[in-house]
């Protein structure tokens, strides 16, 4: 890992340090300090699994049980741990042109003991599997893109069953939640937080179809007059009154009947491969908005299938130009790099623990080590910026 940063050790010293006092400061024992310190060093370790043995082992320890007890048998906050991860993640990559992306990633396990473990979905997988699901929001711009929260959904046969909600300490507050209300939840506490620190609020919050379909969360952002570009099935109901009276159509007939003079190629972001360039369309739809604000339909058509049709309900500000909604609606792929940087590189499906809290710890945790080298990667492109030349001179407006 350490050979990938192109920065010199002592910086890298210096940086963790600062990151491990600011994830020391929720912890009260001196001796959780230094073992939440010892399990950040064996998360960005190169053990190939990030187990308690392991990183035991890179720690210099004799067996795992300092390791064990900082995500069981210790008390300390997870939620408060989650907050000041966030305000790292706010203070390294917050910018005017920042966003909020939610999704959900999975977790194979094997037997059903670990919280929330079920024959369920799961979109890592592709295929119903048994696992547990978590929801996550990240926080991306220019600089960068980090994870600020997580919750473990809990199935509702587990929400209900008391024996294993007693066994896996599953707080009596914690009830049955779908998993969109969990995002409504973690996207109002961030827009919450972003507010009370002072920060600027996102740009846009992007979700897939699963949430962008739910009508409560879009009314929340739109009461907050808050920008987004939300997914939608391409038989998503949609009525609005014409001339002609009520109509109810939905985006796949929409997309059916339009003109060839409709389209546009913009670019989705950029990719592996240069810009991802896509053929767009939008409509204004006919709704009420907040004062200052339109409400569209986007329409994303590959250009080599054009079969293949993704659509997006969007909520902007009056003037928004087209080529920013798609571009927009491009963002949405750093939650995914977000997932498989923390998968890939740091264990965020290695969790070992079985109850809700220890579940909760580990992926705070890990948030905390992605933080770590979203800020050292921040820094360089900060610093990538600020360099002029004689084709691109510095321009004090790239930097937020």
């Amino acid at each position: 890992m350490i050979a990938t940063w192109a920065g010199t050790l002592v910086e890298w010293e210096e940086e963790l340090a600062r990151l491990k006092e600011r994830v020391g400061s929720v912890l009260s024992r001196a001796e959780l300090r230094r073992s939440s310190g010892a399990f950040i060093d064996g998360l960005l370790s190169g053990a190939e699994r990030k187990t308690g043995w392991l990183m035991a082992e890179e720690a210099g320890l004799d067996r795992p049980y300092r390791i064990q007890s900082l995500l069981g048998r210790s008390r300390w906050s997870a939620d408060d741990l989650r907050d000041t991860v966030r305000g790292y993640v706010f203070e390294t990559l917050g910018c005017p042109d920042g966003v909020l992306v939610v999704d959900e990633t999975g977790f194979v396990k094997k037997g059903d003991q670990s919280v929330g473990v079920a024959r369920q979905y799961s979109g890592t997988a592709g295929r119903i599997e048994n696992a547990q699901v978590g929801v996550f929001l990240a926080y991306a711009s220019r600089f960068g893109q980090a994870l600020i929260d997580r919750r473990l959904y809990l199935p509702e046969a587990w929400a209900k069953d008391g024996a294993r909600r007693a066994k896996t300490q599953v707080p009596e507050a914690v009830g049955f939640a779908t998993k969109i209300e969990m995002a409504r939840e973690m996207i109002a506490s961030a827009l919450d937080a972003m507010s009370a620190a002072g920060y600027v609020p996102p740009r846009w919050v992007l979700a897939d179809a699963l949430y962008g379909g739910d009508h409560r969360l879009r009314h929340l952002l739109e009461e907050r007059r808050q920008p987004y570009v939300l997914a939608v099935r391409s038989n998503h109901h949609l009525r609005f009154f014409s001339p002609e009276g009520l109509m109810a159509t939905d985006p796949a007939t929409i997309a059916a009947d339009l003109p060839l003079g409709a389209w546009a190629t913009l670019a989705a972001g950029e990719g592996t491969k240069g810009l991802r360039l896509y053929d767009w369309a939008r409509l204004k739809l006919p709704w009420a908005a907040e004062d200052g604000f339109e409400r569209w339909l986007l329409i994303r058509r590959h250009r080599r299938e054009p079969d293949k049709l993704a659509f997006y309900l969007a909520f902007a500000p009056q003037q928004t130009i087209f080529a920013e909604l798609a571009a927009a609606a491009g963002m949405r792929w750093t939650i995914e790099e977000c997932f498989e940087r923390a998968k890939g590189e740091l264990g965020l499906d290695h969790c070992e623990a079985r109850s809700w809290h220890g579940w909760h710890r580990h992926m705070t945790l890990v948030m905390a080590a992605a933080a770590f080298l979203a800020k050292l990667a921040a820094d360089l492109r900060r610093s990538a910026f600020g360099k002029a030349n004689e084709r691109s001179p510095t321009n004090a407006s790239a930097l937020c």
